[in-house]
């Protein structure tokens, strides 16, 4: 078993020019790339295998990233299948000068764990077994309408 505190990854990635659309914000490609990286973290660090993006829920942009802000990453496994890890991640906006951050967008997204030959493979138990992982975990699956 794993406790869903274990799997919480925070990443940050500064906005340069060249993740940048032509309005001088971070490309939402670029966003998903990265929320897709922070993700698939922390479902190998759960699964214990890597795993592989196997659905991505819906995503909507609700506030641009500026060149210079720094794209502020937060992901965790909030719920588990056989083979199957659920991952909520949630991206901020951050100004480091001030620490001001808004949320950007966040998502849902599935991840396969598969073995050495690439096949899925088995993945453990989630545990929440914190206060802080309950907020968490309550927090996903109100989000995604799951009835984990």
């Amino acid at each position: 078993m794993t406790g869903l505190m274990e799997t919480f990854i925070q990443n940050r990635t500064m906005v340069q020019p060249h993740h940048a659309n032509n309005l001088q914000t971070a490309h939402g490609g670029n966003v998903l790339k990265w929320m897709d990286e922070v993700g698939a973290m922390s479902a190998a660090r759960f699964a214990g295998n890597s795993c592989v993006t196997a659905h991505i829920n819906q995503v909507d942009f609700e506030r641009p990233i500026q060149v210079g802000d720094t794209a502020l990453i937060e992901a965790y496994v909030y719920e588990a299948g056989r083979t199957s890890v659920h991952v909520r991640l949630k991206t901020d906006r951050e100004d480091l000068r001030t620490g001001e951050r808004e949320t950007a967008t966040e998502s849902y997204f599935v991840y396969v764990a598969i073995d050495d030959d690439l096949k899925p493979t088995s993945v453990p138990e989630l545990t929440v077994d914190t206060a802080d992982g309950e907020r968490l975990h309550d927090a996903a699956v109100a989000g995604n309408g799951s009835s984990a």
